[in-house]
């Protein structure tokens, strides 16, 4: 895996099949075989208790014997960015639904609810909620909203694991305008910063601004003990604060450079949630590789359609140093070396509790979250989109081998839509993870683990496909959902005005 080619085409979406147009678990199990790819599939499913997904595992939480938590099925909520909280960083109606339908999903880990920022310019948009003082007792009704669904629906929360994603946007922070960036940089990307506007004489975070920021950090976990969650997550994924540490080559000083300094923020803020906020469960949700940004490639584009993805300009930012699990010498390709050795980072603080995703959905979102359809801001995909759910898994597979004491959450799966249960239930049973996260997939169709768990018949109607609306209408200003499929959203004001925002590509 040291320097794994990333198999990418140059077609366009009307080349790749769609899933639910593959009419067998055989077919679909050919395209992947055509496809050259491997995906582990089940030819049957079987539900609980014999079902894999129901198999009961034992966490690590933290640094102490007593820290372990056995979460009571294999199914794990992947935190989305939230786009419906106040002005003031509160929860809305809109935000407890949400998490009221997380918890009706029977899944048993919630890994996050959602991104809830450290501290107000740490947003990535300005109505992303905020864990202060003021908005603590709001998120303590969101986690138990959350928990009384679950109830409702399964009976009981044992075996329940709640936790709540920390973060701070960083470059993509937009605090206060949704159209405007503000950003907070360590260093200057000779690509990103070209493509968000961000100009050379843009001052980069001091070190005293990160032991601020480590402070916050800090803070925000006490608050969160004190709401109740069982653990919280540190985000180093998607290009935000915590990503851009761990690829701060070219940065000087404390918080730069080599590896021990570009983790120094992550072990500074474990230290200080040891000491302040002592029995809370740590886990961190990290990008395990990235890849050169993309664009939509000029010459095959045309008003109203996005062509497909292809690599920005990389000449001249060579070594690429720029980006963490990438083969500097040739960043279109995978080196998973410095993850590696991550991983014994996080396993000498004690944390074995890791959540694996890629990319970032700013800059390459085919890599990060494999779609058929591409939101406004995106490009065609230039890849099946199932070598991208390959590419996700085989990576979390092979740091699961490397790495067995471990509890991993893998990534990528709602793209699979019909056959998503029978990758899921093989992917557990062979060891390809120990647990399957959906995250687009609960935006329309939240009691999917349910339903496989019980045995019953699965929605199709229901199932996302990827029409990255749930992207889209945020990147427009709109609140986050699904549009299409959830009735809810599909009913509201807000279904027009994206109607109209799609209008040009539809025409095409």
């Amino acid at each position: 895996m040291g320097g794994r080619s990333v198999f990418l085409t140059t077609m366009s979406v009307g080349d790749y099949p769609k899933i639910g147009g593959l009419r067998s678990v055989s077919a679909f199990q050919s395209h992947l075989r055509d496809l050259g790819i491997e995906i582990p599939c089940d030819d049957t499913l079987e539900s609980a208790p014999e079902s894999s997904l129901a198999r009961p595992m034992n966490v690590p939480l933290g640094d102490s014997t007593d820290s372990r938590f056995t979460v009571a099925n294999r199914f794990a909520i992947q935190p989305m960015e939230g786009w419906d909280g106040t002005a003031n960083g509160k929860p809305t109606e809109n935000t407890v639904r949400r998490w009221r339908r997380f918890g009706e999903s029977g899944a048993k880990i919630i890994w996050g609810g959602e991104a809830v920022a450290v501290r107000f310019d740490g947003r990535a948009n300005p109505n992303q909620l905020v864990m202060n003082e003021a908005n603590q007792d709001a998120i303590t009704g969101l986690r138990e909203s959350l928990a009384a669904a679950h109830v409702e629906a399964i009976g009981s929360d044992d075996g329940l694991l709640v936790g709540l994603q920390l973060t701070h946007s960083g470059r993509f922070a937009r605090p206060n305008d949704k159209k405007r960036l503000e950003p907070a940089i360590l260093y200057h990307h000779p690509i990103l910063d070209r493509k968000f506007g961000i100009s050379d004489d843009h001052p980069l975070l001091t070190d005293d601004d990160i032991l601020h920021l480590v402070d916050d950090f800090v803070l925000a976990a006490k608050r969160a003990q004190a709401c109740g969650f069982r653990f919280v997550d540190l985000k180093h994924c998607h290009g935000y604060l915590g990503h851009e540490f761990l690829s701060a080559f070219t940065r000087p000083g404390l918080y730069g450079g080599s590896l021990e300094n570009r983790t120094r923020f992550l072990r500074e803020i474990v230290d200080g949630i040891r000491a302040e906020a002592p029995g809370l469960g740590i886990g961190v949700r990290l990008s395990a590789f990235d890849i050169v940004p993309y664009k939509p490639d000029p010459y095959q584009s045309t008003p109203g359609r996005l062509g497909p993805g292809i690599y920005e300009t990389y000449c001249d930012a060579m070594p690429y140093r720029y980006a963490f699990g990438v083969n500097q010498d040739q960043p279109t390709d995978l080196d998973l070396s410095e993850t590696v050795a991550l991983f014994e980072i996080l396993r000498d603080l004690n944390i074995r509790f890791v959540n694996i995703t890629a990319g970032s959905p700013y800059y390459n979102p085919h890599i990060q979250r494999p779609a058929l359809y591409p939101p406004s801001d995106g490009y065609q995909p230039p890849e099946d989109p199932l070598i991208g759910v390959a590419r996700q898994m085989e990576v979390v597979r092979y740091l699961k081998q490397l790495f067995p004491d471990f509890a991993i959450v893998g990534t990528a799966y709602t793209y699979l839509q019909e056959y998503l249960p029978y990758v899921a239930q093989a992917a557990v049973r062979k060891g390809w993870t120990d647990f399957v996260g959906l995250g687009r997939m609960v935006l329309s169709y939240p009691d999917l683990p349910r339903d496989m768990l019980s045995g019953g018949p699965i929605q199709t109607k229901r199932l996302c496909r990827t029409f990255s609306d749930c992207t889209t209408a945020p990147r427009n200003g709109l609140v986050s959902g699904c549009y299409p499929l959830d009735p809810y959203y599909k009913r509201s004001p807000e279904m027009a005005i994206l109607a109209d925002i799609k209008k040009p590509a539809n025409n095409q």
